[in-house]
């Protein structure tokens, strides 16, 4: 990808997404609304980006893990670097991390793809010879995902982000799974199955792409800590049969965010979670794993 400078910049420029053209002043994409900066940044980088896209269903904790693994690497977490292409990049952990601080978690991420919140950074090892990743990684809506699956191109970008990614990072909702909820369980099985109908080009082919399954909330099952992948076997029998079947490359990780949570109410007397103390734990090993099968 060759860089452009604003002399020979064209009229048009394909999204970095879906590919539709849209006029170089354009905001947004019209045809799946992810900004249009991301293709000014990535034509400035002159080399594809690397897209990972963190997947999950609604309440899973998404936005809370992706908050906190940009603002991990954008500290220097586990001898990381990570370098914002673009201020809307950093506007995620900002977010996050303002909400946490206040004892509050942030609000649940916008259904509309124009609203989702994108982040792209450059990430390596601090070393001389550690490979650059430009990790493209938007913030999306559980039941945009939710629909997306359950009803094909009802949201493009959903799609056009699973058919670019190098690899994923699956969220899964260990607290529930624990209790022996067979809900995370379905969910994972139909979000496999949808990576499995993207990306395969032949019935027999396995998916080489890495996805690292992410337990999230873990701390309500210190179990999981201990062996995630026997956790995922015990609790999550049908997610771990469709990856040994049609997964070249999975792995399991137990991660949480929260330490200790208080419990209040609302005027309607629904009951509130509070984060009383942000302790991370399991944060940048999925990624890190990821970044090591690509």
């Amino acid at each position: 990808m060759a860089a452009i400078d604003a002399q020979t910049m064209p009229a048009t420029l394909p999204c970095l997404i879906c590919e539709s053209r849209n006029p170089s002043e354009a905001v947004v994409c019209s045809e799946c609304c992810a900004p249009m900066a991301l293709i000014h940044d990535a034509l400035s980088q002159d080399r594809d980006p690397c897209i990972v896209t963190v997947i999950g269903e609604s309440n899973v904790g998404k936005t809370v893990y992706l908050g906190m693994l940009l603002d991990m690497l954008s500290k220097r977490a586990d001898d990381f670097e990570a370098i914002p292409k673009g201020a809307y990049s950093v506007n995620l952990q900002h977010t996050v991390v303002s909400y946490l601080s206040a004892r509050q978690f942030p609000p649940k991420t916008a259904m509309e793809a124009d609203l989702w919140q994108w982040a792209y950074y450059q990430v390596s090892r601090r070393n001389e010879n550690s490979m650059i990743y430009d990790l493209v990684m938007p913030d999306m809506a559980g039941e945009a995902i939710a629909a997306e699956v359950s009803s094909p191109q009802t949201f493009k970008v959903i799609r056009s982000l699973l058919e670019k990614s190098r690899g994923a990072v699956l969220l899964v909702d260990a607290a529930m799974a624990g209790v022996g909820s067979p809900q995370p369980d379905f969910f994972a099985l139909k979000l496999m199955s949808y990576i499995d109908g993207v990306v395969a080009t032949s019935p027999n082919q396995r998916i080489s792409s890495p996805v690292a399954i992410v337990l999230s909330k873990s701390d309500y099952t210190p179990e999981s800590f201990d062996n995630p992948r026997a956790f995922a076997k015990t609790n999550l029998n049908r997610l771990w049969n469709i990856c040994e079947s049609r997964f070249e490359h999975f792995e399991f990780f137990a991660t949480s965010v929260v330490g200790s949570l208080g419990f209040g109410s609302d005027e309607y007397e629904n009951v509130i979670p509070y984060p009383l103390h942000v302790a991370p734990r399991g944060i940048i090993e999925p990624l890190d794993w990821v970044l090591s099968k690509l």
